[in-house]
């Protein structure tokens, strides 16, 4: 589930395989603005198709022109990036 504030969004439940069609969508459908803020604060699991979705998320937005930016990944989602070798492709926005 995402919920919107202003241009902050915040994702709330698993970000999973389960989950990330839905997700992708339900974020494509509310995302506005030229730069939209993810939260994901509001996560309590995640597996590898989280880094999937935010790179997915990433590439939709940057087609139509636009950017996105993270926020409160927490240990696993950024020890997941790192592993992977991704973490310089997740957009951290500046609090």
């Amino acid at each position: 589930m995402i919920r919107q504030d202003g241009e902050r969004y915040r994702v709330e439940g698993p970000v999973t395989l389960e989950s990330v069609a839905s997700l992708l969508d339900e974020g494509l459908g509310v995302f506005q603005g030229a730069r939209p803020v993810v939260d994901f604060g509001g996560v309590d699991k995640v597996d590898s198709a989280a880094l999937s979705l935010m790179l997915e998320w990433n590439r939709r937005l940057g087609a139509q022109g636009r950017a996105i930016a993270y926020t409160n990944l927490g240990p696993s989602l950024l020890s997941l990036a790192r592993l992977y070798g991704i973490a310089d492709l997740i957009p951290i926005a500046a609090e």
